[in-house]
């Protein structure tokens, strides 16, 4: 039955720290691997009990999901309800506060959905653990069982073999978009010949010095492609290498959001102010990772 409240789930964006594009699979998905991390803070999806499935969308980009039908939390609602006798007749009031730009490579519609699936799950009193939620969000995309758990882990296969990093440093990190919309399989697209599986570090339990050193040795494979798909990329990382305190700076995913990482969140947060500055066009959120303790 549906429990009654007014209960929320923060959806934070997805961070590929690295992300090496290793192999590709007969059915042309590409194989990946990845250091996937996350910030305390994002979009936020709330629900009260309902007599059916409902979904307002509000907040800075909420214009694009106006009217769409097809969206992931929506989607999410659905699969719960389509797999689980209890759910199937229970209904959600579901709003979306939607603070992260759309198709910016960090990962913000499978936030929305990984935060439905954990929010749906209380609200109906489903009692799924984080495992099987994870297995429901496959079913939604690629990224979503690694939003679901929603802390460190190093991702291979397609995204769905996930292996926790613990023991993360505290960090700050400041994420910037120059406002341009990147497609994904255009950037898979324009990617050149692959490099194959390399050697990844120890992440675990690192200094905040040893996770710059380890992503030294690593790369995000898809920035060129993206780059020359979107040449924004390249002034937004060209800015972000020149502020103060940034100790790495690369684009996230398949962009066309870029990250720089800071020793702390107060010199991250100072950098996003000077961006604000020289750059009002552009979108910004500064924060610390979730290391997941």
């Amino acid at each position: 039955m549906t429990q009654p409240g007014n209960l929320f789930e923060v959806a934070p964006p997805k961070i590929n720290l690295f992300l090496h594009v290793t192999g590709r699979r007969e059915d042309g998905y590409h194989l990946l691997e990845s250091l996937a991390v996350f910030l305390t803070h994002g979009d936020r999806v709330s629900a009260q009990a309902d007599t059916a499935v409902s979904l307002a969308v509000a907040g800075p980009f909420a214009a694009p999901l106006q009217g769409d039908g097809s969206n992931l939390v929506t989607q999410a609602a659905a699969l719960l309800q389509s797999r689980y006798p209890q759910a199937a007749g229970a209904g959600a009031r579901l709003t979306l506060k939607k603070v992260l730009p759309v198709a910016s490579g960090i990962g913000g519609g499978s936030a929305d959905a990984a935060a439905t699936l954990r929010l749906l799950n209380r609200l109906w009193g489903l009692g799924l653990g984080r495992e099987a939620l994870s297995a429901l969000g496959e079913e939604l995309g690629a990224d979503v069982p690694v939003c679901v758990r929603g802390r460190p882990a190093l991702m291979s296969g397609i995204g769905e073999t996930l292996i926790d990093v613990p023991g993360l440093p505290e960090a700050g990190i400041l994420l910037v978009n120059p406002g341009v919309e990147v497609s994904t399989p255009q950037v898979f697209k324009a990617l050149g010949p692959l490099k194959g599986a390399r050697p990844v570090p120890d992440f675990s339990g690192v200094s905040f010095a040893g996770l710059i050193d380890g992503l030294r040795q690593c790369e995000n494979d898809l920035q060129p492609a993206a780059i020359r798909l979107c040449p924004e990329i390249k002034q937004v990382l060209a800015v972000l290498d020149g502020l103060e305190g940034a100790r790495l700076t690369r684009m996230s995913g398949s962009g066309a959001t870029c990250f720089a990482l800071f020793s702390s969140e107060e010199e991250a947060r100072q950098a996003a102010q000077k961006i604000a500055s020289d750059h009002p066009r552009w979108w910004g959120m500064a924060g610390r990772l979730d290391t997941g303790a």
